[in-house]
């Protein structure tokens, strides 16, 4: 373990006060032992990750990857901190703002499929039938990611409207409201 990082735990969440090691469901207090542990359980997990993957649904998944990987070792495995940490003197993002991150990471999953369409639609690879081919290639592209997304809602005159609007126009931004609005990360 770095000695560089500074962790604000006064009330030792997630180390044992005595030895400084971080708090473990095998009660481990050797640091040489520790790492060694850690890491062959870490390297177990990383292959069954590698043959049955987990699909990113959003940031989220973060979460689910890292509760995957330490299962064996920590107790708060995949849950976010609870203590403000800072290394070589560069504070990370404070834990109270967290859900702020967490929503601004999945509108960036939402800009990324947004310039995609755009690029597509800017591709216009055929001479009949592109928006509705770019729409399910999006969909699909989507549901690869564990994302439900429907550019093809019936009967909904706004979504197609905006649709529109953003291809037409090269809009990006009203493309990733649109996608950002219609996108379900809950179908997992």
């Amino acid at each position: 373990m770095s000695n560089s990082y500074k962790y604000i735990d006064p009330e030792y969440t997630y180390t044992d006060p005595e030895t400084g090691i971080l708090r473990n469901l095998l009660n481990i207090t050797d640091p040489d032992v520790f790492l060694f542990v850690e890491s062959s359980a870490v390297t177990k997990r990383l292959q069954e990750l590698y043959d049955n993957p987990i699909k990113i649904t959003g940031i989220d998944s973060l979460l689910e990857i890292h509760r995957h990987l330490f299962q064996d070792i920590f107790v708060w495995a995949g849950q976010k901190r609870t203590v403000e940490i800072c290394k070589d003197g560069k504070q990370f993002f404070p834990t109270s703002h967290f859900d702020y991150a967490f929503r601004y990471i999945d509108q960036l999953i939402a800009e990324k499929l947004a310039e995609i369409l755009d690029s597509i639609n800017y591709l216009h690879p055929f001479r009949e039938g592109n928006g509705r081919t770019q729409r399910e290639f999006l969909r699909l592209l989507a549901l690869e990611k564990g994302l439900t997304l429907n550019l093809n809602p019936p009967d909904n005159i706004s979504v197609y409207e905006r649709y529109m609007k953003g291809t037409i126009e090269s809009d990006v931004k009203t493309l990733t409201e649109l996608i950002f609005e219609l996108i379900d990360t809950n179908n997992k």
